[in-house]
């Protein structure tokens, strides 16, 4: 039979979080909740969900293969220009896409650790070597990821704020970085969750871009987290048109459908839609603090749609609160990352974890 080479091998699968329909089929249970991959919990723009809709009569035909119309509306949005931007499957496939461009066989990439696992995966597949760093106070450690950087690297990645943690790193770090990272390394910023940091000292990755002053950088954005189209799957990239005219030579033909470049589209017409995912997700933040608090549980304050939670036998807890209907996520050994919900879904997620840190309560 025929074998994938050793190094695909040693990638462990991604595993997302388990959907409800499969969970109330297991276990026999009925109104479970979905905390577990960071969705938009009041769902897409109406625009974007009529767009979809009527985009589905012309599916016959395959999509504009350069999306222009879509790159134009975000090159109008950010002032940067359509050569600058690439589209995604989602911005989960513009990672792909940026390390075959850019990483052969014994290549180096140098990411945190713990941060989005497809960095790592994406790396290996490829024959790179992962070099994770571990963070600092669950922030990405900028200085030590900076001095790990060899003449072997090809790139850095950076999630900002950091999946699974929720933590920023801040202009005066990226400052810092750039001085010491060479030119020739790819600096990816991985900003899936911008739309939800609040922070003053929150740096946009674009304004590195707009001012010049680094060709270097790759920023990541999506449609799958504050817009809520994670089921249509579509991404952007922006960089300098050099970087772009090379991934462009990787990107699969027609990687973004039909309904996906429609609904992105008018979805950039919502930003009331924007502004009411914002205010849900604070408000949701605000009482998982509060409610936490009150049980005396440590946590990690979020710039972004979740909640890392420090929790011994992570794995343990998390079997136990799909028994209480609430599918969260284990986020490593001895961790935990809910996802912000609707106020019955946060409310639903505390009485099961009382629960569980007090049986009987």
């Amino acid at each position: 039979m025929i074998k994938a080479p050793a190094h695909v091998l040693k990638v462990k699968p991604y595993v997302p979080g388990k959907p409800v329909e499969e969970l109330e089929r297991e276990l026999g249970i009925t109104e479970a909740v979905k905390l577990a991959s960071n969705e938009n919990p009041i769902g897409p723009s109406k625009l974007a969900i009529e767009a979809a809709a009527l985009a589905l009569a012309g599916v016959n035909r395959y999509p504009d293969g350069g999306g222009f119309k879509l790159k134009q509306k975000l090159s109008d949005m950010h002032r940067i220009s359509a050569g600058s931007i690439i589209l995604g499957n989602g911005s989960n496939e513009l990672l792909d896409v940026a390390v075959r461009t850019f990483m052969g066989p014994g290549d180096e990439a140098v990411m945190a650790r713990p941060s989005f696992v497809v960095y790592a995966a994406s790396t290996a597949i490829q024959g790179g070597v992962p070099v994770e760093i571990p963070l600092k106070d669950h922030r990405h450690d900028l200085e030590a990821m900076a001095k790990a950087v060899t003449p072997r690297t090809r790139m850095v990645f950076i999630a900002n704020p950091n999946n699974p943690t929720g933590t920023i790193n801040t202009r005066d770090e990226y400052e810092r970085l750039f001085r010491l990272v060479p030119e020739d390394v790819l600096v990816v910023l991985d900003e899936a969750y911008f739309e939800y940091a609040t922070s003053g000292h929150y740096p946009d990755g674009l304004e590195y871009l707009k001012n010049g002053a680094c060709r270097n950088v790759l920023v990541l954005r999506t449609f799958s987290k504050a817009y809520g189209l994670a089921g249509l799957r579509a991404g952007y990239g922006i960089a300098h048109p050099e970087v772009i005219g090379q991934m462009e030579r990787a990107r699969p033909p027609f990687n973004t459908s039909v309904p996906a470049q429609a609904a992105a589209y008018a979805a950039l017409d919502d930003q009331a839609h924007i502004e009411k995912s914002r205010l849900v997700n604070e408000q949701g933040k605000e009482y998982l603090y509060r409610e936490l608090d009150k049980l005396g549980v440590q946590y990690v304050r979020t710039e972004a749609n979740f909640i890392y939670m420090p929790f011994d036998n992570a794995a343990s807890a998390y079997e136990k609160l799909l028994h209480e209907g609430v599918i969260i996520r284990p986020a490593g050994e001895n961790a935990l990352r809910i996802t912000i919900g609707l106020d019955h879904e946060n409310e639903r997620f505390i009485e099961a974890f009382k629960k569980l840190i007090a049986p009987g309560r």
